[in-house]
């Protein structure tokens, strides 16, 4: 990593309140060239929840001084009741989170300093607004990088997976997001005299968003609004593209490519949730900074940056690797396609058995703790450890030995003969690596809610004894098989957490010789003819200086534990987003979470996820903290909600509420 202390623009960093149609006014950071009064400069905007003041600022300093450095007036606004902004916060990527954003993008294109022109980055949920505001089409908007980022709210978030909830994060999500929309602005930013009103108004206005993404558990208008599929005609500014093969939105990379109109390049490496420029693993990381330079000089400034002679995916082939939960760096290598779907992928359909008999299958209702995290971030114990465990638990249908070595690039695919024993089922598939010594490696996998095979937007129960033929896709990916191991497809009903199980404990019957194995297969020579794809190193702004503190009682990041009298297995979680910190401006942040997932063996019932936060900003004079809890479970017929948040201000008790809330089970 390359730091820049100097740029060849100078730059100032101001805050400012920009003006929303209704008055409520959102707090604004930008970094910008000094001499942009009289030589304007581009603006780009980051737009997030997650707390400029605090829970993002190092990683801000990375890049906003960068870009300003460089011709721009990189900007960071706090959304509406959130950070440092006013107003309160009531749902994600709502109207008038939205709106908002219009509102900033046309102001911003109205300041004296600047061109006229704006560009929208961002990832995860600075990703997802910037695909949302552009399908607006505010005029200024003439480009977005969108890293991490979904363009379906409900097949492809952090609430629903293959139309089953999403446990492990529907809950956690939802229990971050109580413990962030529950902080207090900053007195440095908004007065001594308003932080406390302000805090007060958001308390006031909470409600946990678990109660509002439960209550929609097909694809109806809520999930419908804001998902960029629904209309992909509807963006006409430059889209950038960007995801890890580590992340759960690198599916919309992929769709966006095939489906947008407007012009499109799509990036996919080996990533986790993260930045490609940030080093954490897995790696290599790119000079990802200077990429998106070239896209920003080339649609706000008009220069040759060469940037639109990329070819349209540019995709890493992750090379074999042995099971972990962690890796530096990936091995592998960088294709490139000018088409998609590309002539060089082509479907390899393979049956998964042979046999005229039918096998059952019936896993284990822990099957799944080996699944890994659902948002790797960069953590040791993020990714699927070995499979073995997990193949045991579920049904296993093997390949020969490979002759040569096989390299998928895109979403393969599933298709099952099979019946159900209940009305409601889940199936998952798993793709593995399985090597000569028996280790296999996770290389893909995929889930369906057997209520949704005829479409999301509906819940249709099976008729037992009736078989049927489903088929789903699984996440997408680029990986290589090597000569002598084996392609597994490893069939489960269960995949606790990530899947919620339905009220009742069933079976599957497959049938393997009429189900089958869809891999798209890339010709390892299609890219004989073209120039190596290359990247710079990465390089960013100076670090802030920052003192991570080491936690006063260390613990795990990851445990798994199973009482054998009871038959309970309990997962537990420390999701580790950065610790505790202290701030080159005095601020002291303190953060403690942790997630809990519980089920017994046999009884479906006895799911139960929980999360729990405490939070503490404090510099002299200044002391908040705020502790919240969120815990799902369920009855055969409705889910049980339980959230309470506690809010202390020196001392004194500023809120304290909790909220016990059932919602009928509709096809989860």
């Amino acid at each position: 990593m390359r730091y820049r202390e100097t740029f060849d623009r100078e730059v100032r960093v101001e805050d400012v309140w920009i003006p929303t149609r209704d008055g409520t006014r959102l707090h604004a950071r930008i970094w910008r060239p000094t001499d942009a009064q009289t030589t304007p400069v581009p603006a780009l905007l980051e737009y997030l929840p997650y707390r400029k003041s605090d829970w993002t600022a190092p990683r801000d300093a990375q890049r906003h001084p960068w870009y300003a450095g460089h011709g721009y007036a990189s900007v960071r606004v706090d959304l509406r009741g959130s950070g440092d902004s006013e107003g309160v916060m009531r749902d994600e990527y709502d109207e008038t989170e939205l709106a908002d954003g219009v509102d900033v993008v046309n102001w911003l294109a109205e300041q004296p300093w600047c061109t006229g022109k704006v560009g929208m980055f961002g990832i995860s949920w600075g990703g997802f607004n910037a695909l949302q505001i552009a399908a607006l089409r505010p005029e200024p908007l003439k480009a977005i990088v969108t890293v991490c980022s979904a363009d379906d709210r409900y097949d492809n978030d952090v609430h629903y997976i293959g139309g089953a909830v999403l446990g492990i994060d529907m809950l956690a999500w939802a229990g971050t997001m109580l413990a962030f929309t529950a902080r207090p602005p900053h007195p440095t930013s908004v007065g001594e005299d308003r932080w406390l009103p302000m805090w007060r108004e958001r308390l006031d206005a909470l409600e946990p968003y678990l109660h509002t993404w439960l209550a929609h558990q097909e694809r109806d208008a809520y999930w419908r609004h804001g998902s960029v599929c629904e209309d992909y005609a509807a963006v006409d500014a430059a889209v950038l593209a960007v995801g890890g093969w580590a992340d759960p939105y690198r599916d919309t990379v992929l769709r966006l490519v095939e489906h947008l109109d407007a012009p499109v390049r799509g990036l996919i490496g080996p990533w986790s949730h993260q930045y490609p420029d940030r080093g954490l693993p897995p790696g290599p990381a790119i000079g990802f900074l200077q990429e998106t330079l070239r896209w920003w000089d080339h649609w706000l400034k008009d220069q040759p940056t060469g940037v639109m002679e990329e070819p349209l995916l540019r995709a890493w082939i992750n090379d074999p690797v042995p099971p972990a939960t962690s890796y530096a760096t990936m091995p592998g290598r960088w294709v490139g396609d000018d088409t998609w779907p590309a002539p060089s992928v082509t479907w390899d359909e393979r049956p998964l058995g042979g046999g005229t008999e039918p096998v059952i299958v019936r896993s284990p209702l822990h099957t799944g703790l080996d699944a890994g995290r659902y948002f790797p971030f960069g953590n040791a114990t993020d990714l699927p450890p070995d499979q073995r465990e997990e193949d045991g638990r579920s049904v296993c249908f093997d390949s020969a030995p490979l002759d040569e070595r096989v390299e998928i690039l895109g979403r393969p695919r599933v298709r099952l003969r099979l019946d159900s024993a209940t009305r409601r089922a889940h199936v998952i598939a798993r793709v593995c690596d399985v090597a000569p010594d028996g280790s296999s490696t996770l290389v893909t996998r995929g889930v369906l809610n057997l209520m949704s095979r005829h479409g999301r937007e509906k819940a249709v129960e099976w008729e037992p004894g009736r078989e049927e033929d489903v088929e789903f896709e699984l996440n997408g990916t680029g990986y290589a098989f090597p000569p002598g191991h084996r392609v597994r497809v490893a069939v489960s009903d269960a995949y606790w957490p990530w899947v919620w199980p339905h009220g009742e404990r069933g079976q599957l019957t497959v049938r393997p010789a009429e189900s089958a194995l869809l891999l798209p297969v890339r010709d390892p020579g299609a890219d004989a003819a073209r120039a190596p794809i290359t990247f710079e190193e990465p390089e960013q702004a100076t670090p802030l200086a920052i003192t991570v503190d080491a936690p006063a009682e260390p613990r795990p990041e990851r445990t798994v534990t199973h009482d054998v009298a009871t038959g309970e297995w309990v997962l537990d979680v420390d999701p580790n987003y950065g610790g505790s910190r202290t701030y080159p401006d005095g601020l002291r942040y303190e953060e403690s979470a942790r997630e809990t997932y519980r089920i017994r063996s046999g009884d479906p019932l006895s799911a139960v996820a929980s999360s729990r936060w405490t939070i503490r900003l404090r510099r002299e004079g200044w002391d908040a903290e705020i502790h919240t809890s969120t815990e799902l479970r369920a009855t055969a017929s409705e889910f049980i909600m339980d959230s309470s948040v506690e809010a202390r201000a020196n001392g004194e008790t500023v809120a304290s509420r909790a909220w016990q809330h059932t919602i009928p089970r509709t096809s989860a």
